[in-house]
């Protein structure tokens, strides 16, 4: 009977492709390629209303046979592709327990904690002391007291940020009661020169806000270190020998320093510090913009005026103050082009130091 003979020979070429299918998708296909909805074995069932009814038992019958053959191949070879999968899926993720164990990496202090530290063991060695204060400032310590009057451009709203109250009344604080987050660590030597008598050398370090744009060159965040010195007999030229010895123990004896005269309110006189370029060696190159020379901060001698604002009698002490941002200090130190990069977070310029 041919539709007989059809079935077998049906039913032989699908145990072979079985036994040949290396992987459960490669199986799958051979399943619905027979038994699926538009599967040759299927098109057999369906067609079953037009055999001859004198064929339909042996034909019927056969069907069922091929049918149980398939599936119980099908079956059989499902469970050896699945456990030949997960065993290999096994041995893919063993592990060696006799390799040696992956380091973890060991984490370091940010550059700027490290230079900030750098900066104060260097005046401890000098014999100062360091000193915090409180970042939210009023606005007396962080200008009036350090003799910056009223009208000073530092004073606006450009530049400072001013606290208002939670009822939202700016006139609430902007009167003597101004209340602000300081744009300079000076305002901590207001407090410990009302507090201590002369003499006084300290440094005071920390966080400091002003309204800047972020650029390479200005965060509206940074951190900074400021150093005053009141006593007998103090000196420009003490001033001087300090920043030189503080350079040259920053930044190598090699580094040359320049002062340049300059204006901050609570000193007089006032300069900036230069510092010869570490990139060009003081030739001249793009960092420096060709003069040789990167300033690195201000300083000067106290005003007396700041001295009258804390009862410091200016006829017998005189001293001085300089100020420095960490930042800088690190970008210059390190040869960084932005300051923005050591606040990114990015792991791979972090591990460099």
């Amino acid at each position: 009977m041919a539709i007989v003979e059809e079935l077998q020979a049906l039913q032989r070429d699908a145990l072979s492709a079985i036994a040949g299918a290396g992987a459960s998708d490669e199986l799958e296909r051979v399943r619905v390629r027979v038994l699926g909805k538009s599967g040759s074995l299927t098109a057999y069932l369906r067609s079953m209303k037009d055999v001859p009814k004198e064929q339909r038992a042996e034909v019927g019958k056969t069907l069922n046979q091929v049918r149980n053959v398939v599936e119980g191949a099908l079956a059989d070879k499902k469970r050896v592709l699945e456990d030949a999968e997960l065993t290999a899926e096994i041995d893919a993720g063993a592990v060696d327990v006799t390799l040696p164990g992956r380091a973890q990496q060991v984490g370091t202090r940010h550059l700027i904690s490290r230079i900030t530290d750098e900066i104060s063991d260097i005046f401890l060695g000098l014999g100062y002391n360091v000193v915090a204060g409180n970042e939210i400032e009023t606005d007396y310590y962080n200008f009036e007291a350090l003799n910056t009057p009223a009208d000073h451009p530092a004073r606006g709203m450009q530049d400072t940020f001013y606290v208002v109250d939670r009822s939202g009344d700016k006139a609430a604080v902007r009167g003597e009661s101004d209340v602000l987050l300081r744009t300079q660590t000076s305002g901590v030597q207001a407090h410990v020169m009302e507090a201590q008598k002369p003499p006084i050398y300290i440094i005071a370090p920390g966080k400091v806000y002003r309204r800047d744009v972020a650029d390479p060159s200005h965060l509206p965040q940074f951190n900074q270190v400021e150093g005053l010195v009141v006593d007998e007999g103090i000196t420009f030229g003490d001033l001087k020998g300090t920043l030189e010895y503080f350079v040259k123990q920053m930044f190598g004896e090699d580094r040359k320093t320049r002062l340049r005269p300059h204006y901050f309110p609570f000193t007089e006189p006032s300069c900036e510090a230069d510092i010869s370029c570490g990139i060009c060696g003081g030739e001249g190159c793009r960092f420096c913009k060709g003069t040789g020379w990167v300033e690195v901060l201000g300083a000067g001698l106290v005003d007396p005026n700041v001295f009258a604002y804390a009862g410091i009698d200016p006829e017998r002490y005189s001293g001085f103050a300089f100020g420095m941002g960490v930042e800088r200090i690190a970008c210059l130190k390190y040869n960084i082009p932005d300051l923005r990069m050591l606040l990114e977070g990015d792991m791979r310029f972090l591990r460099q130091f």
